[in-house]
């Protein structure tokens, strides 16, 4: 069993994770990404947790079908089990081979079977079925079936579907269309789930009750790349946008949820970036994280870390400031930073409490710095905007793309995230594994990265134009580093 803050099987990518919560433990079912020529058909493969700090890897756990199979890609779907302990998992099938009556890769639902807690599964395809008339026969994907008991008197299994109209503008035609049954076997079709018409698709539905709260999750590769939620008081709406109403940012994909003794935890992929390098291009797939929700009074959710991760944590750091505490860093027209006296870990978790003055631009943290602090990756608070945004220095291209250094982009575009950052005291965490990052603000938001091209450094806190007092400051790492 093997300690992993951020799991990847070896030679291989996490892509979308379909998590279970039984008797205690995470069955975290996830697409299998082989990055090989040609491309082999996708599997599901199993890992599980109980504790979000050490996880087992099981191999495959649906096998994909042969290359004349109408599931040589087994794509995401979800698994429930029933009244009589049957397990139901339902999936994706796609084949490139096989075009719908539009002339699109077909894709369809289809369902499996376990009668021995999901240690094998038996195939059904006699159950499967696409999309109906009226819908796009090549986005028919992603099945999220839960069971409605708001009618005691006849329950019923809903299976949500991303889905696609067959008319409209062409990225405005996603919707989240809605099948019905009594037995999980037979489905009829009915009204759509949520049909906004305002992005391409919604990638990966997930619904869950919280308290007096539904919430709705999806994907969307639209305007952004990014996972968002919805939140009712009823499963059938109306649906409203929160204020901050994504996970996380572009690097964090494909998000869906698991509860356990009334916690709620989100799990995704951290994509990685062609050619392991900074100004890379996202890639699809990459690996497992996980955050946190935290319900807020008024319903909405906040992300962070899971308690068990951060206290995994428990060894100091021989790391300290320049400055002792409280040090006030005060720059009210300039910029100012102080830099540990040593260079951090490979794999650590850092926080500070940092207490804002009024009418500050700027402040946070520098990892893997250099020694003035002048090149690092930067996690920058911004009250005057009301975000958080990951950058570095210097923002070089590599390749052909010499011309494009320094200023000619503000921050790392589409790694940013709105925050509420009144003055007053603030906490930013963060973890940072080999070339993964995750920053968290107040336990609410939550932003992750790739950092590849400075494998090493310091750490330093920073203020520009204004000040900022650092209350606390801690730096640990696990005992397995």
């Amino acid at each position: 069993m093997k300690r992993s803050v951020f799991f990847q099987p070896e030679g291989a990518w996490v892509g979308d994770l379909i998590p279970f919560e039984k008797d205690g433990e995470f069955w975290l079912f996830y697409l299998h990404e082989e990055r090989v020529t040609p491309k082999p058909g996708t599997s599901w493969h199993l890992v599980t947790t109980k504790d979000l700090t050490q996880f087992e890897y099981h191999g495959v756990a649906l096998q994909h079908g042969s290359t004349q199979e109408p599931d040589f890609n087994a794509y995401t779907g979800s698994v429930v089990v029933d009244d009589d302990g049957t397990y139901h998992l339902f999936y994706t099938g796609q084949n490139p081979r096989r075009l719908g009556p539009d002339g699109l890769p077909l894709q369809l639902v289809m369902r499996a079977t376990s009668s021995d807690g999901m240690r094998t599964w038996t195939k059904h395809p006699e159950d499967t079925f696409g999309a109906p008339e009226g819908y796009e026969s090549g986005d028919w994907r992603d099945p999220f079936v839960f069971r409605d008991e708001s009618d005691p008197a006849r329950p019923v299994w809903r299976m949500l579907i991303a889905a696609r109209h067959a008319t409209g503008p062409d990225r405005r035609r996603g919707v989240i269309a809605q099948c019905v049954s009594t037995d999980l076997v037979t489905w009829e079709y009915t009204d759509p789930f949520w049909d906004p018409r305002r992005y391409i698709t919604h990638e990966c539905p997930d619904v869950f009750q919280w308290g007096d709260w539904w919430y709705l999750v999806y994907s969307e590769f639209s305007e952004s790349f990014t996972t968002r939620y919805r939140m009712a008081k009823s499963p059938d709406g109306p649906w409203e946008v929160p204020a901050l109403d994504s996970i996380d940012g572009r690097a964090f994909y494909a998000s869906k949820s698991a509860c356990r003794d009334g916690r709620r935890f989100f799990f995704g992929w951290i994509a990685s970036k062609e050619g392991n390098r900074d100004d890379g291009p996202w890639q699809w797939a990459g690996t497992m994280s996980v955050l946190e929700a935290r319900q807020n009074p008024d319903g909405t959710l906040g992300f962070g870390f899971a308690d068990e991760l951060v206290d995994s944590f428990c060894e100091e750091v021989p790391i300290s400031l320049t400055e002792a505490l409280p040090a006030e860093l005060s720059a009210p027209d300039s910029y100012s930073a102080i830099i540990s006296t040593a260079d951090l870990p490979s794999r650590f978790y850092a926080k500070a409490v940092l207490d804002i003055a009024p009418d500050t631009t700027e402040c946070g943290l520098l990892l893997r710095s250099s020694d003035d602090g002048d090149a690092s990756y930067v996690l920058r608070l911004e009250p005057r905007r009301g975000r958080l945004v990951f950058d570095r220095w210097p923002r070089e291209l590599t390749g052909d793309a010499q011309w494009h250094v320094s200023g000619d982009v503000p921050y790392d575009v589409e790694l940013e995230r709105p925050c509420h950052l009144a003055p007053g005291e603030h906490t930013l965490e963060v973890i940072v594994d080999g070339d993964l990052c995750v920053a968290v603000v107040d336990r609410q938001v939550a932003l992750s990265a790739r950092i590849y091209d400075r494998p090493s450094g310091r750490i330093g806190i920073f203020a520009g134009e204004g000040s900022a007092t650092v209350v606390e400051f801690d730096v640990r790492q696990r005992t397995d580093n």
